[in-house]
Parts: structure tokens; C-alpha cells; sequence
């Protein structure tokens, strides 16, 4: 496999990048008519919705420009292209993620103090149209989204959307059946919790990528071990293994071949029991010697 052809394996490319792109134009869509039920019903609610929305956008938006930049070739400058675009795009939605959890908070604490007065029918009906919107949104992103952190990202972006969604209908059911306007605060607390443990997960996800971490599915020790029993091979060394974008992992190594006659034959069988763990670009150092080992 050339370095070409494991570069472009990056979830990133084809049906993924589709629908990244329906749902941004969904996103856009709902977020107009939130905005304008909002203030046809008076509600602050659907108004501070659609704000979360046009954040959203705005993450649906870096999303696609990563899986664009994603796709251009690498450079003798950048070896590896612009593949981790694809981890910044979603450390940014993981930071924008936190920020929205906080925005809700500080909002439904201003409306528990001073409940609105809302339209529960428009309330209810616009946020029926979110909810379904935000569920065709995530039937296209589902398959993508344990595959690429950057889907990932848009995925619990949608989530949130979709709890939204479903707490504004209730919140219209209470208040339409009830007149107690305090629930869409108390709904409102809920969601952003959940966004906050999202939130979190995506940006640790995130960041373990940037330091260049072992992958979680991947044990180093049984790399080593898969290494080392290959006949001929009499010692293993300066192990790394790291992810450069979601669905490519590299290893690096060093291994100790007395015989220089088998280097091609160990070569051979580490790079497929390597893919058998995932690893899809090898690069290792055989010596006749460890006098390369660390000190």
C-alpha cells in the first residue's frame, strides 16, 4: 500500500463528507425557522435555540473544510497533508461544545427567574420540525460518527439538537397543559449536563491524538509481543504507535535481525500482523545490532 493510498483511507472522504454537507444545509434550515417561530411565539426558548444552531453552523461548516483540506495531497512541507485538520476541527467543536453547555445555563437561569410569557402552540410545533429534521440528521451521520472524531464532533452537535428538540415539546406540553413556564429553564439545565459529558469525551479523544498517544484499542505491549516472536527477530525497540487522523494509525519501530538475508521476510510478517491490530503504516528499522536502542 503506498503512502497515497493509506492517506485517503481517512474517514473523512466520500459519503462521510455528504453528509456533513445535507446536514449543514438541515442545520441552516431548522436554525431560519427556529428563529422565526421564536419570534412569532415570544419564546426565548426557541430564540435561544436557534442561537444554538447558528453555532452549530458554524462547527458543520469547519467540519466540511477539514474534510475538504483532508483530501488535498501531501507536500515535501506536509508529509502527512492536512489529515489532522480533521483532530483541530474536532478539538474546536468539543471547546465550542463547553461553551454552548454554559451559554444554556447562564439563560435558563436569567428565564427561571423571570419566566417569559410563550405561544405553546408555535413553540410546540416548531420544535417538532426540529425534532425531525435532527433525527434524519442523525441516521446519516450514524455510521460515521465511531469512525471519525471530526463526525463524532457533529454528531453529539446534532445530539444536543435533537435533546433540545425533544425538551422544548415537552416544555410545550407542560406549559400548554399547565401554564408553568419554569420548565423550559429546568429542560434546558438537563441538556447542556449531557452536552457537558459529550463535550468532554470528544475533546480528551482530541487531544490524546495531538500528543500522539497509544490508541486506546491498541495494546503497545502486544505490538512488542507480535514483534518479537517472529523467527529471526532477537530483540524490539523505540516503539511508538500513534493515530494521525481517525482510521490511520502508524507504528514506528526498531528490531534487531542478526541475519540480513531474512530482513525482507520479518519486514513482510510485521506489516501483516500489524494489520491485523488496525496498524495501517508500518515504518521499522531493522539492525544487525541494538546499537540504536535508547539508553
Amino acid at each position: 500500500m503506498t503512502d497515497r493510498d493509506w492517506m485517503h483511507r481517512s474517514p473523512l472522504a466520500g459519503e462521510h463528507g455528504r453528509a456533513l454537507g445535507l446536514v449543514f444545509f438541515l442545520t441552516i434550515g431548522v436554525m431560519l425557522a427556529e428563529a422565526a417561530g421564536g419570534w412569532l411565539a415570544n419564546s426565548l426558548a426557541l430564540l435561544a435555540d436557534a442561537g444554538h444552531l447558528l453555532a452549530d453552523g458554524v462547527a458543520i461548516g469547519l467540519a466540511l473544510f477539514a474534510a475538504w483540506a483532508a483530501r488535498r495531497p501531501a507536500t515535501p512541507e506536509k508529509t502527512y497533508g492536512y489529515l489532522r485538520l480533521e483532530i483541530l476541527a474536532a478539538l474546536a467543536n468539543g471547546a465550542a461544545l463547553f461553551g454552548i453547555s454554559a451559554l444554556i445555563v447562564w439563560e435558563a437561569w436569567r428565564r427561571f427567574r423571570s419566566p417569559p410569557a410563550v405561544e405553546p402552540g408555535i413553540l410546540f410545533g416548531v420544535a417538532t420540525v426540529g425534532l425531525v429534521a435532527n433525527l434524519f440528521a442523525m441516521r446519516l451521520l450514524h455510521r460515521g460518527h465511531d469512525h471519525s472524531l471530526n463526525v463524532k464532533g457533529v454528531y453529539l452537535h446534532v445530539v444536543g439538537d435533537l435533546l433540545g428538540s425533544m425538551g422544548a415539546l415537552g416544555a410545550g406540553l407542560v406549559i400548554f397543559t399547565t401554564g408553568w413556564t419554569r420548565i423550559d429553564a429546568l429542560v434546558s439545565v438537563a441538556i447542556s449536563v449531557l452536552i457537558l459529558f459529550s463535550a468532554w469525551r470528544l475533546v480528551k479523544d482530541s487531544v490524546d491524538v495531538l500528543l500522539e498517544g497509544t490508541p486506546r484499542h491498541i495494546s503497545l505491549p502486544e505490538v512488542e509481543r507480535r514483534i518479537a516472536s517472529i523467527d529471526g527477530v532477537a530483540g524490539v525497540h523505540d516503539l511508538h504507535v500513534w493515530t494521525v487522523t481517525s482510521g490511520v494509525v502508524a507504528m514506528s519501530g526498531h528490531a534487531v535481525v542478526s541475519n540480513p538475508a531474512a530482513n525482507q521476510r520479518v519486514l513482510e510478517t510485521v506489516q501483516s500482523r500489524l494489520a491485523d491490530l488496525g496498524i495501517n503504516h508500518v515504518t521499522l528499522q531493522i539492525e544487525r545490532d541494538d546499537t540504536c536502542a535508547e539508553p
